[in-house]
């Protein structure tokens, strides 16, 4: 992803470029960020990792940067003649100004983002920086649902969409979704629970994203679902919901871990706030074990995959739920169903990887793969958890639910079908 220059590095890279009179050209690091030299550029040079740019900018030679680019990290996109220009004026600039320009590069981050951490306009550019992939990118690994979340298994010979399928139905059983319900999904991604919502529940389902290309996609579904009449979506921070419209049911699917633990008890506040008396919330996130140390800012994800990511514990999600005023009913972790669901995504990555490189650099792929590949062992060692938990905003002491689980796990009735409303089948698909 093509990421605005930041002023800092901008500013560096016309420094150290300053006074070149050779054929314009661009600098691509391996998160995206591109600088150019002139709006018409007649090469790239690609920078895959820390190390290439150290290679590049400390000790640029034919052996070095050969060998970089011998083993693709670092690669030239279009004209090869015109690069040994750039590096003759890399040869002739001070090493100490090479020395600053990587030390600015590497202290601000991967993400190169802006203000202050959790603000409006930095969590905006957060979530676009890992959610704004081409969509093509997203579906051919997520498959027909859209679905970018833990899968949930009866077996592990089922397959993804059946898995996925099934969780969206999960989620509204714990919902215990009626018709005509107000339902609202904080984060809703590609659109999946709203349009599995309407479609089979039959509610009044909305959704909200802070990406642009999320809610572009969502638009697109509901018009081919034909349920635009029943599902809506919004561009909108979770914080910047209307306080007058509310809701009998809430549900949030791997959206609070972008919340971070400072803005966990206004998190709950504004659900609590939102949801009418009597209805039920369910939040559905990963969570860190108690034993394993919070990610710090050097980590692998927060620097190339979620930045400003920060997981939380479980006892830390109850405890600011409980403080907004929730009663927390039910807590399920779903551990080993997302160590699943990451097998089956690293597998369509790699069966897909020639039409993924069509799509994204092949660093971007790499990033993805290893990133999906770790959290899978991750969730195999324990150390990260899954967990549903269904919070409820009691009535004047009554939460107006069942005594007893049952019908979470009843076969579906013909009433929730996806045949039951004329092309609610497209609903769930993107075509």
């Amino acid at each position: 992803m093509t990421e605005p220059a930041h002023p800092r590095i901008a500013a560096s890279l016309a420094a150290l470029f300053r006074g070149y009179d050779g054929p314009p050209f661009a600098v691509r690091l391996w998160d995206g960020f591109t600088w150019s030299s002139s709006p018409e550029s007649v090469c790239t040079i690609v920078v895959a990792s820390p190390a290439a740019l150290r290679s590049l900018l400390l000790h640029p030679s034919q052996l070095t940067l050969g060998e970089a680019f011998l083993h693709k990290q670092i690669d030239i996109e279009g004209d090869l003649f015109s690069v040994f220009e750039v590096v003759e004026h890399l040869l002739r600039r001070p090493l100490p100004l090479r020395r600053r320009l990587l030390r600015s590069i590497l202290a601000l981050g991967h993400s190169i983002l802006h203000g202050a951490t959790h603000s409006r306009r930095r969590d905006r550019a957060s979530i676009a920086y890992h959610y704004d992939q081409p969509l093509d990118f997203f579906r051919a690994w997520l498959g027909p649902t859209l679905v970018y979340s833990c899968a949930y298994f009866e077996s592990p010979s089922d397959s993804l969409e059946e898995a996925q399928e099934r969780k969206l139905d999960l989620i509204c059983r714990k919902l215990r979704l009626q018709p005509n319900e107000r339902f609202l999904d904080i984060g809703c991604g590609w659109g999946s629970l709203i349009l599995h919502a309407a479609a089979r529940r039959h509610v009044d389902a909305y959704g909200i994203t802070l990406s642009q290309r999320q809610a572009a996609a969502v638009e697109e579904r509901i018009d081919d679902s034909g349920l635009a009449h029943t599902c809506h979506v919004r561009l909108q921070d979770y914080r910047d919901l209307d306080p007058s419209h509310s809701y009998d049911k809430i549900a949030s699917v791997g959206m609070s871990e972008h919340v971070g633990l400072r803005n966990l008890p206004l998190y709950f506040r504004i659900a609590h706030r939102l949801l009418k008396p009597g209805g039920v919330f369910l939040n559905h996130a990963i969570a860190r074990a108690a034993h394993s140390a919070p990610r710090g800012t050097d980590s692998f994800i927060r620097r190339y995959v979620f930045p400003d990511g920060a997981l939380v514990t479980v006892t830390q999600v109850i405890a600011a739920a409980e403080a907004a005023g929730f009663e927390v009913r039910d807590v399920e972790n779903l551990r080993e169903h997302y160590e699943l669901t990451l097998r089956r995504w690293v597998q369509s990555l790699r069966r897909h990887q020639t039409a993924l490189l069509r799509q994204v650099p092949e660093t971007t792929y790499r990033i993805w793969l290893l990133y999906m590949a770790g959290c899978a062992a991750a969730f195999r060692r324990g150390d990260l958890g899954v967990y549903q938990v269904l919070l409820s905003r009691p009535d004047r002491g009554s939460s107006r639910l069942p005594l007893a689980r049952a019908d979470w796990y009843q076969s579906a009735t013909p009433a929730e079908s996806s045949t039951s409303i004329p092309g609610s089948a497209n609903a769930l698909r993107m075509r």
